[in-house]
């Protein structure tokens, strides 16, 4: 049966949305599946058209510009669902790579599964001079995980939606998160609730190169106290689970903040381990309704 994909990719200012589109427009696709790239441009100003008028290619997937300001991506991901009218929704980030089998075996696994999405991860490629302490951790890829045995949320770096189930119609990303980050892990906890399944696809990876400015402790510290913020306050919904969560929280926060002095030596452990109570931190912020900061 024939089908369709809409690949979405939200975009602000990065240089890096040439090469994404590229892997995009070489994908490999069973017969009888086509493909469309939405891109929507988060920037105040349209600066991504002239790229796109520039790349879009004369015969292959069709390529999609909409101007979505402005810093926010929630805006600019509603935007990309605006547009899609396919079957499949696919979400990719303007600053990965996908080798040219990765909707192919996005597409099998969500058809094999009969979920309402699935997600794969996303690998981080690091420069020479990264410290050894961030690489030997691999702290900025993204892995989707498991809870209790079941996929509870997602990202949308590497996701492929049905697009045609009535869970996910009309649903959209909170724009109160879209400057705060979190929007997408909100997004899926949202749909769970509502009825969604979802799965991995340990075979569908792509691949983003991470830039000097985020490999450093500062920056991994704010992003992990994001990361575990939003998880606490989109995770638990009852107040016993509220109050169980934030007490596990409290007690994993205290014995990695132990284990870190207990390995102040190794800065590649001690960091691990502060980290890791920075992220627990978080949750306990978000399950006590602290206000998320805006990074972006």
């Amino acid at each position: 049966m024939d089908t369709t994909i809409d690949i979405c990719v939200c975009t602000y200012k990065r240089d890096s949305l040439t090469a994404t589109l590229r892997s995009l427009m070489v994908q490999k696709v069973p017969d009888g599946v086509s493909l469309r790239i939405i891109v929507a441009d988060n920037d105040e100003v349209p600066s991504a058209e002239a790229l796109i008028r520039q790349i879009s290619p004369q015969t292959g997937p069709e390529i999609l510009y909409r101007h979505a300001p402005a810093r926010n991506i929630s805006i600019a991901r509603n935007a990309c669902l605006d547009v899609a009218d396919a079957p499949f929704v696919a979400f990719i980030d303007d600053d990965e790579i996908a080798p040219p089998d990765w909707l192919s075996r996005m597409l099998s696994k969500i058809e094999s599964s009969q979920t309402t999405a699935v997600f794969g991860a996303s690998k981080a490629i690091y420069a020479d001079d990264t410290p050894d302490w961030i690489i030997q951790k691999d702290y900025h890829s993204n892995h989707p995980q498991r809870r209790s045995g079941r996929v509870e949320t997602g990202y949308t770096c590497n996701a492929l939606l049905r697009y045609d189930d009535p869970v996910i119609r009309g649903q959209r990303f909170l724009l109160e998160k879209g400057r705060t980050g979190g929007e997408d892990t909100e997004f899926f906890f949202r749909l769970y609730r509502l009825g969604a399944t979802f799965e991995i696809c340990d075979d569908a990876v792509v691949f983003e190169k991470v830039g000097m400015d985020r490999v450093n402790f500062d920056w991994l510290s704010r992003r992990r106290f994001r990361f575990g913020q939003s998880y606490g306050k989109h995770s638990a919904v009852s107040r016993r689970s509220k109050l169980t969560m934030g007490g596990l929280a409290c007690i994993k926060s205290g014995v990695s903040l132990l284990l870190a002095l207990i390995f102040v030596a190794s800065r590649t452990d001690r960091n691990f381990w502060l980290l890791r109570a920075v992220f627990h931190g978080g949750v306990v912020a978000g399950l006590s309704g602290r206000r998320e900061k805006e990074l972006y």
